[in-house]
């Protein structure tokens, strides 16, 4: 029943590679939940409205000077959530801004830009 190593090597490339494959072309992998902004639909990542909404309340409030945990505590007055349904925290709030400003890169793109830097 135990398969040799190198096979189980082989297929655990394989679906790495498949797992890079679909999110490179916007597909969703399946590693943990989508970001707040985003859901999946058949497979696919697709921007959640009314997420999509509350990232926008979130950059104006940023843009105009408030700290993330006053941003947090005006979200949770309002009765917003976060995608688990708990309340807001400041660390929460960074991270959704963290993703809309391109701070938090993915996997891949890490992985990438590493090989890329071991060629030079």
């Amino acid at each position: 029943m135990v398969e040799n190593s190198s096979e189980n090597l082989s297929v655990w490339e394989r679906l790495e590679r498949g797992r890079r494959a679909k999110a490179a072309s916007g597909g969703y992998a399946g590693y943990g939940s989508p970001a707040f902004g985003q859901r999946s639909l058949d497979g696919e990542l697709v921007e959640d409205p009314e997420e999509v909404q509350v990232v926008e309340l979130i950059r104006r409030h940023h843009k105009s000077g408030k700290s993330l945990q006053k941003i947090a505590d005006w979200l949770n007055q309002q009765g917003y959530s976060t995608k688990r349904g708990q309340k807001w925290k400041r660390i929460s709030v960074k991270r959704v801004l963290d993703r809309l400003y391109g701070k938090n890169p993915r996997i891949a793109e890490v992985k990438d830009s590493s090989d890329t830097s071991t060629n030079n």
